[in-house]
């Protein structure tokens, strides 16, 4: 049944399914959740599905406990899948995001060249964030995989759950799932540096003690990829340095200044002139200018220096936005809606 439910979600290119006790299983197609054609699911059919992908007590025991779980599951020959199991209103409830077995090169995804330089940077940290289902997995297995073709590097990625699985290159690359390989991010990084890489990819920094560590890696002379949750550049950075209590964030700032080498930042739009998904993307690169607002606490003045350096590669979300309307690729309303700045995006617009 489960096999089923997924396999159908594949055909109709869906990014995420949901079942819910009560409900028949839902898919997003291009954003929009819908039903699909399939029996509704009682709690039972919930327990036993989260039991199949569970193969072991442990697991479900540990499940049972935190209420929570997180892994990935494959079908063979058809597609593997990032799997949330929660329990709500006292049933279990699922959540899958498909992880394409392809990993599509950065020509493909619609990224600006400044990304692909990104790529050739020998140390620092590298952030791709945005919203959940914005594509930063995609963005990050795509410049990965240009490393691994281009490279010869000892690559290795720390991820809750593995996604994009890599095959080895010209680079050699090792994937470690935390929970199953390694039991946190903090842990995998913290040993991390006794293992040769070149190249770390963090899944996420989602506290203090994963980013310390990530930045720490970062100083050391290693390229470091990691994301988070934020919209753009200058929330990303005081989302860093608020996560420190004050009396480190001065020398947090510091720190930053001398490792962070660019944030992108990650909208999806649905398209208009074909089905699929596109990105708007804001960058910002570390220039002189940049780190020393990091560094005195000037956050507020980096939208203007990114507006103002679009010859070196750096570009605002809205201008982004307003060059996919201009090249017909999505819905001038869809875009004021997403747009930072509305109202001066819809006057430039309309200009």
């Amino acid at each position: 049944m489960l096999d089923q439910i997924l396999t159908t979600a594949v055909q109709n290119k869906a990014s995420d399914i949901h079942i819910n006790v009560g409900l028949p299983p839902m898919m997003r197609v291009n954003t929009i959740v819908q039903p699909m054609s399939l029996p509704i699911v009682d709690k039972h059919g919930a327990e036993q599905l989260a039991r199949h992908m569970m193969n072991n007590d442990e697991r479900w025991d540990a499940f049972q406990k935190l209420r929570d779980a997180d892994f990935s599951y494959a079908i063979p020959g058809v597609s593997r899948f990032r799997v949330n199991a929660h329990y709500q209103r006292g049933g279990i409830a699922l959540s899958f995001r498909t992880i394409n077995d392809k990993i599509r090169p950065m020509s493909d995804l619609c990224l600006p060249e400044a990304i692909q330089k990104l790529t050739s940077l020998p140390r620092g940290l590298i952030l791709v964030t945005g919203g959940t289902g914005s594509g930063k997995s995609t963005t990050l297995a795509a410049m990965i995989q240009t490393m691994n073709q281009r490279e010869q590097l000892h690559i290795i990625t720390l991820e809750d759950p593995v996604e994009y699985a890599f095959q080895s290159d010209k680079s050699v690359i090792e994937q470690r799932e935390v929970g199953a390989d390694v039991p946190t991010f903090t842990s995998g990084l913290r040993h991390v540096l006794r293992q040769d890489p070149d190249v770390i990819l963090v899944g996420e920094m989602r506290d203090l003690e994963t980013t310390s560590a990530a930045i720490t890696a970062a100083e050391t002379g290693h390229l470091v990829l990691s994301t988070l949750h934020t919209v753009n550049a200058p929330q990303t950075i005081e989302r860093i340095i608020d996560i420190y209590p004050s009396d480190q964030q001065n020398q947090i700032r510091s720190m930053l200044s001398n490792t962070l080498q660019a944030v992108i930042s990650q909208t999806l739009f649905k398209r208009k002139d074909k089905p699929g998904m596109v990105p708007a993307i804001e960058i910002m690169l570390c220039t002189p200018a940049v780190r020393n607002c990091i560094r005195e606490n000037r956050i507020f003045e980096i939208p203007n220096i990114i507006s103002t350096n679009r010859a070196l590669g750096m570009q605002s979300l809205d201008d982004s936005i307003k060059q996919l309307v201009i090249n017909g690729l999505i819905d001038r309303h869809d875009a004021i809606g997403q747009a930072a700045y509305p109202d001066k995006l819809e006057r430039a617009l309309a200009a």
